[in-house]
Formats: structure tokens, sequence, C-alpha cells
């Protein structure tokens, strides 16, 4: 699923091409592609015409286009769902297909159909106008306004593992399974740890280490396994080939040289070296 890094470069793609143009057409091609859109296909299709697009946003892994400074296109990835300007190379798996005002397609592509397009209303939440679905979406590390401190103090209170806490959004929002376990690597903290029994300092350190991690990725335009992650323009990114433990088992820790392990976690897996991080003591 793209994290906040691959969400950052779709919404710099699209603010550099799509800001204060128009929608003049647009199509929807698959019902659960709006399935969240409560009025239905009709209803967003018939918003969505002529429309401007004032402008894009984004608070962790939630994306949105901005129409006339009071409404919000909210665009779900989902696990596989992309954001294409100009001609789709796989008509298959689209979705959503819109049209600029300078001609321009605009397309929606899920190969999974898990993500879709939703209408919402703006509203003021901590100093910001975000959609009303992305209300209680936490800020997250790259955020100007990220409060450090005052997650640290939230984490302080979690009777909970530490990596758990880095995947709630409601906690501190745009961190996946990707860069928490990069982001746990960095800061030397094994994941399973429970979040109240790291200090202050360690919690800080783990933060500042999930910025430092996604800051790097974004500049490589995001961590690509696969084709179902790309920018507006269809290219992948190529952090993967920076990545310290994620989908490293067996391989030697790029720090202790350590084998790295993989364990299970919430239908997932985890990475970590287990010198550099070791599990906490029953």
């Amino acid at each position: 699923m793209p994290e906040l890094p691959e969400v950052e470069v779709v919404r710099r793609g699209l603010q550099a091409h799509v800001a204060g143009r128009s929608i003049s057409a647009v199509r929807v091609h698959h019902p659960r592609a709006v399935r969240r859109h409560e009025a239905g296909a009709a209803d967003l299709t018939a918003r969505l015409l002529d429309a401007q697009i004032t402008g894009t946003d984004r608070r962790g892994k939630y994306l949105w286009l901005t129409l006339n400074d009071e409404t919000a296109l909210v665009v779900h990835l989902g696990m596989s769902g992309q954001m294409l300007l100009g001609p789709v190379p796989n008509t298959n798996h689209l979705r959503i297909a819109a049209l600029l005002d300078d001609g321009t397609a605009l397309s929606f592509v899920d190969q999974r159909t898990f993500g879709g397009w939703q209408l919402a209303d703006l509203v003021d939440v901590d100093g910001a106008r975000v959609p009303e679905p992305v209300a209680h979406i936490a800020r997250d590390p790259l955020d100007p306004r990220f409060d450090r401190d005052a997650v640290v103090t939230v984490l302080r209170r979690k009777h909970s593992e530490i990596k758990r806490q880095l995947l709630d959004q409601t906690v501190v929002s745009g961190i996946g399974n990707i860069y928490a376990d990069e982001s746990l690597w960095r800061a030397k903290i094994n994941g399973a740890r429970l979040a109240e029994n790291l200090t202050r300092r360690q919690l800080g350190e783990l933060l500042d280490a999930a910025g430092e991690v996604m800051r790097e990725a974004l500049g490589q335009g995001g961590t690509s396994f696969d084709s179902l992650y790309v920018n507006v323009n269809g290219q992948s990114g190529y952090f993967d080939r920076s990545l310290n433990v994620y989908g490293r088992e067996d391989l030697p820790c790029p720090r202790c040289g350590t084998a790295i392990r993989r364990e299970k976690f919430m239908n997932r897996s985890s990475f970590y070296c287990p010198k550099c991080q070791p599990r906490p003591r029953r």
C-alpha cells in the first residue's frame, strides 16, 4: 500500500499539472471506484463537471484535490490505485476517466479496485482545512506543524507494541509497514517493545528517524516493488534499493552484519536485526 512518500510524489505531480485547470468531462467505468461517495456515480460526475481544481493537499497517506476552494475530491489509492496524466497504458484497469480543460486526460487506474474517488466538504481541524473523512487523521512527520513532543506524550501512555502505534494513523500518520520497519531499525528499537517502556528520548529519536527515512524515500520517488505504485507519469520510485531491513530476510544487517529476521505481524511481516534491535524480555 502506498505510504506517505509515495502519496506525496503523486500529489506533487498532480499539483504541477492540474492546479488551476477545470474538469470538462468525467466517466465512471467501475461502480466500486465511487462506492465511498454515497450519492452515487451520477452525483459525483455531475458535481465534478466544470469544477475548477484550485490545488492539491495531503495528510499522511490521504490525498485530495481542492475544488473551487470549498469542496475536496478525496482520492483513496488503496493497494494499487494510480492517478495518471495522459494516455493509460492498460485500460483494463481504468476505473474513472476525466478530461481537463486543456485536453489532458486524468485517469484513476486501480487493478485491485480497493481505492476510489469521493467528494467531501472541507472542515476546520487543528488549524487546517481537511476533508471530513480525513478529520480523524493525525499530522505526519513531514507536516510543518507536526508536534513531535506532543506525539511522544501520547506514545508514552500506550500499553501497546511501538510498531502497532506507528501504524495507528490517529497517533501519527503516513507511516506504513515499510517505513515503520526502516524507522525502528534506524532508532535501534524492536517493534515488539511496549511504547510506554520507551523513554521520551527514544521515542523522539524514533519519530525523527521516521521523518528522515520518509524524506529520503521522497527524494527517490518512493518505494516500488512492482508496477502497482507509479507516479502521475507512470514511473516507479527506486527507494527499494536503499532499504536496510524491509524485505531483506537472511541478508546481512548493513550496520552489524547479523542476518535480518522476518516475523509475522498483524497479517504482515516485520523485518529487524536481532542484534541491533533485540526483542524485549518476557
